[in-house]
């Protein structure tokens, strides 16, 4: 007699969006290169890059507004080929937002909601997501620039999309603005809804992403989670003498005891890169033993891992690469 066993079933999650050597040409110009990547459900993936390094182009091809050159993607399941077929399920909002100055948010609301054949019951629903209740009934020329990509941001959320795709939320927008719109984003990723924002703002995007992509001169450089992204960076020793005029001198020492140190004067401060190997109690010991012999007083010494920036810099000028 056979004892059957149950085989483990295995689920397999359909990315929110797949890319497969999307390439984009205008004349001679490549402004997307071979481009392949995913963003899986129910997170906020950051899609990051300098100006000029394709984001838009990229975006307006998932959104049915530029014809591919060459390459495969699809978006909610569905081939590119049929944008009529995922549209309806994912919300945009690129650069900033078109509405009319003269209506009240509540109003450009209602002409969206008529226009995308929308239910007007979602408009205090997105009003409260973007916390913009209280004042929905202000004209939209009275706005803030926060305000206002916060509107738009609401605009997209009326069909209830499943993808929600953002570009620069944050331009020209002060530190509060940034702040606002940044926590607003991380609040809008749910099971059912994944929010893809393009940036070249590195410190925010490692705030609100859980997911990025990254690229450079339309090619890509990284696909997933943000901290594989920033843990495969390097560790470093930080060492901060408490007289930025011993920078120097620190610097000097550090380097004639073979270790690789960097000043940072902006900051104050040296960085001494770790070895996987080494042993940071002990390379912190010796460094401070170092500079109490030599009279230098330090006022901050330990560890951080490399900066999401850093890192990225490290790549997109082709040290990683």
């Amino acid at each position: 007699m056979h004892t059957v066993h149950d085989e483990p079933v295995t689920e397999t999650v359909t990315p929110v969006i797949r890319v497969d050597a999307l390439t984009k040409r205008f004349g001679s110009r490549t402004a997307v290169d071979a481009l392949s990547f995913e963003v899986p459900p129910g997170v906020v993936a950051g899609f990051i890059g300098p100006n000029g390094a394709g984001k838009t182009t990229t975006l307006a091809m998932l959104l049915g507004l530029v014809q591919p050159s060459s390459g495969r993607a699809s978006v909610l399941g569905v081939d590119l080929a049929h944008p009529d077929r995922y549209l309806p399920s994912v919300g945009a909002l690129i650069e900033t937002p078109a509405l009319y100055p003269g209506l009240t948010g509540i109003e450009n609301l209602r002409v969206l909601a008529a226009l995308g054949r929308h239910d007007t019951a979602r408009i205090p629903v997105v009003l409260d997501l973007v916390g913009l209740s209280a004042r929905g009934g202000d004209r939209f020329g009275t706005y803030s620039l926060g305000m206002k990509q916060r509107l738009g941001i609401a605009a997209a959320l009326l069909g209830d999309p499943q993808l929600l795709v953002l570009d620069e939320p944050t331009n020209g927008l002060d530190p509060v603005g940034i702040r606002e719109i940044r926590d607003l984003i991380g609040s809008l990723a749910t099971e059912r809804r994944t929010v893809l924002v393009s940036s070249h703002l590195l410190g925010e995007v490692e705030q609100i992403c859980d997911h990025l992509v990254v690229i450079e001169s339309g090619a890509g450089v990284y696909s997933g989670p943000t901290s594989g992204f920033v843990g495969s960076g390097e560790r470093l020793l930080v060492v901060a003498p408490e007289h930025d005029a011993d920078l120097d001198a620190l610097c000097r020492l550090l380097t004639a005891d073979r270790f690789d140190a960097e000043v940072e004067h902006a900051s104050g401060r040296l960085v001494v890169p770790l070895a996987a190997e080494d042993d940071a109690r002990r390379t912190a010991a010796a460094v401070n033993r170092l500079a109490h012999a030599h009279g230098i007083v330090l006022a901050a010494l330990g560890t951080e891992q490399e900066r999401l920036e850093d890192r990225y810099l490290a790549l997109v000028t082709g040290g990683d690469r």
